[in-house]
């Protein structure tokens, strides 16, 4: 994608790894024990691979994952790359209004047309959502299994809201503090966000005095789609 190839690839790695949940071309297998079932699964295809020590990143529900891989494996961490993410928000016991964001993601049906609709709110750049990009998200979201796997993964994520020893776990309102005063820690927020909203991001960025903030311009969700040139300077000047 433009991420990879914005200066960051020339001079390091770089492994995209698909999400368990029915996300990307793994296996359509839904989360067991909420979101620790991705950090589970990011820690075996790390062993898969033999990663020694490597920067992680991670975008919205996938910051927390990678901010609790670093808490487990902090041996194996040099740098966390942390994203747009109401999921860090909430670990850190901030409530967050359900918005225009959230309202698209449960409007996916499974057509291309609510695919477009999803895709264009994640971006504050309607150039960057390409045919092209479209149809890999709309293929991999609609393979068999894809959405049931995905539908029963919001329940298991959602047992935090029930559970007490699962609210527990989700918790990292000591913990990702006492992260970025052992590892370099960084977070990108889009300024266009509509599912993490940028008022919500600052009482984040409150909370962690130790986490330096890049708000990024004319930026969705996903931050690394519509400005990959600056994501990818941010992250060259911090692992470097």
């Amino acid at each position: 994608n433009a991420f990879s190839t914005q200066g960051v690839a020339h001079h390091y790695r770089l492994i995209g790894l698909d999400s368990i949940g029915g996300f990307g071309e793994t296996d359509t297998v839904p989360l067991r024990h909420g979101l620790q079932s991705r950090v589970d699964h990011a820690a075996a295809f790390a062993d898969a691979l033999c990663l020694d020590r490597f920067t992680i990143m991670g975008n919205s529900q996938g910051a927390w994952c990678a901010a609790r891989y670093a808490m487990s494996y902090p041996e194996r961490v040099e740098k966390v790359v942390l994203l747009s993410s109401i999921t860090i928000g909430g670990a850190l016991r901030l409530k967050a209004p359900r918005g225009e964001g959230h309202k698209l993601l449960s409007s996916y049906n499974g057509t291309r047309e609510s695919m477009v609709r999803l895709m264009q709110g994640l971006a504050a750049r309607p150039e960057v959502i390409t045919d092209a990009l479209v149809d890999l998200r709309q293929t991999a979201a609609t393979r068999p299994g894809a959405m049931e796997a995905f539908a029963a993964s919001e329940k298991s994520i959602a047992a935090v809201r029930t559970d007490p020893l699962a609210t527990a776990l989700f918790d990292m309102r000591e913990s990702l503090p006492a992260l970025a005063k052992k590892i370099p820690t960084i977070f990108i927020w889009g300024e266009n966000d509509i599912f993490a909203a940028p008022s919500h991001g600052r009482e984040v960025e409150a909370l962690l005095p130790d986490i330096k903030f890049h708000w990024v311009k004319n930026a969705g969700h996903q931050v690394q789609t519509d400005q990959p040139e600056i994501v990818a300077e941010i992250v060259a000047n911090l692992i470097k």
